[in-house]
């Protein structure tokens, strides 16, 4: 009874996980696979290592506070810094929402030969259904919808691994912390982005208040459980993430065309056969529809706890879709733009984790569960590292 009652409390970290593995990773990890072969494991290892300390700590401050990060700091920020912070958090959001619809647009294009204009219309009003499945105290409903497509997600990613296995020396030698020249710091940056998310920062703590809110538990118990659900759900999403760069670094190095995801997927069919190739677009498929709904309800508790108005989810996830779709129909390159979405997440990222990693450290808010000196001591450790990455990604970006 006591196993079966931890697993009941399980879940959150798996719908803040999607944000892990959305298309922005999928173009990342396979631009960087396909470039520079196993050169930047390394960097999802640490990126993936840092991002469980992340999601715990978020997890941990929604357990104990009863708020999100967002309505925290929207309490306790005066006006025009708090302005300032949510118009920068929005601009996260909203880079989010681009690499996820167009991630999906791509997908139905590859599985159906659809317009890719089409794609993004009938990505969002999927996540439409998706949301409308959140709302109403269905919390648990819209877990496991998500949690399915997070498996669809793994299974299409990780499938070209068993077909064409590595070789685990090559795959080693990309533990080596190295760069080799500027555009694999960008291609980092790009990839710490796609894995340490500042809308799953967000997300998390929204994840468990809305979850655990009202319901009996006691928080040394949540916090406990919260451990596992972190630890279990990002070692899936980082095995994805690396499995993604194995491949293409394995399968697709220096292949012609692979610079984009239309590309990669050809190659794939080409060197792996068509039956990998149709389950890697339902994965990306499943990325997309996933993501996009995740990241509209981030986007929906950043604006409620920053500004304390209360915009219906639906009708944010249609008025966020439109930059998608207008970058779609300019005609921009699919995979650059998710790319560089996810460049512009990597520079959000020092303003989530460190009033995140603030808030956990002070007595005045976590009371006795505030973070101690060593884990202080690791959480300034990784401010430091991906602020250092973001000065790199402006001095080569300059």
């Amino acid at each position: 009874m006591k196993l079966m009652r931890r697993v009941s409390l399980l879940g959150p970290a798996f719908v803040a996980a999607v944000a892990y593995v959305d298309p922005g990773n999928v173009a990342a990890n396979i631009t960087a696979g396909a470039r520079y072969g196993f050169l930047l494991i390394w960097v999802l290892v640490l990126a993936n290592a840092m991002a469980v300390v992340v999601q715990y700590h978020s997890a941990k401050l929604g357990i104990v506070t009863g708020r999100s990060l967002p309505a925290l700091l929207g309490d306790t920020m005066p006006k025009v810094p708090r302005l300032l912070y949510w118009a920068q958090a929005e601009i996260v959001a909203a880079a989010t929402d681009i690499a996820e619809v167009v991630g999906g647009a791509i997908a139905l294009n590859l599985l159906f030969d659809l317009p890719l204009v089409w794609g993004a219309i009938i990505t969002g009003f999927i996540s439409l259904i998706l949301l409308a499945v959140q709302g109403g105290g269905r919390q648990h409903v819209f877990e496991r919808v998500v949690i399915g497509l997070l498996l669809i997600i793994a299974v299409g990613f990780l499938a070209g691994l068993f077909f064409d296995p590595p070789n685990p020396v090559d795959v080693a030698s990309g533990l080596v912390p190295r760069f080799q020249g500027p555009d694999t710091v960008m291609l980092a940056a790009s990839m710490l982005g796609a894995t340490v998310m500042p809308h799953a920062i967000y997300l998390h703590s929204t994840l468990v208040v809305d979850r655990f809110g009202e319901k009996k538990h006691s928080k040394d118990e949540l916090i406990h459980s919260t451990k596992i659900d972190v630890v279990g759900a990002l070692i899936l999403a980082g095995l994805v993430n690396i499995g993604l760069l194995v491949v293409a670094a394995n399968s697709l190095f220096g292949v012609e065309g692979t610079d984009s995801i239309e590309g990669a997927h050809q190659a794939i069919v080409d060197n792996l056969g068509s039956g990998i190739g149709l389950i890697f677009a339902i994965g990306l498929l499943a990325s997309g529809l996933a993501s996009t709904s995740v990241g509209a309800y981030a986007g929906s508790e950043i604006m409620r706890g920053l500004l304390h108005i209360n915009v219906p989810i639906l009708v944010r996830r249609l008025v966020t879709l439109v930059p998608a779709i207008i970058i779609i129909a300019l005609g921009a390159n699919p995979t650059m733009s998710l790319v560089w979405s996810q460049v512009l997440l990597s520079v959000g990222i020092p303003f989530a984790v460190i009033p995140l990693f603030w808030a956990t450290g002070s007595k005045k808010v976590m009371g006795k569960y505030a973070a101690g000196p060593k884990t202080n001591a690791m959480n300034i450790g990784i401010s430091v590292i991906v602020i250092a990455l973001n000065l790199a990604l402006v001095v080569v970006g300059a």
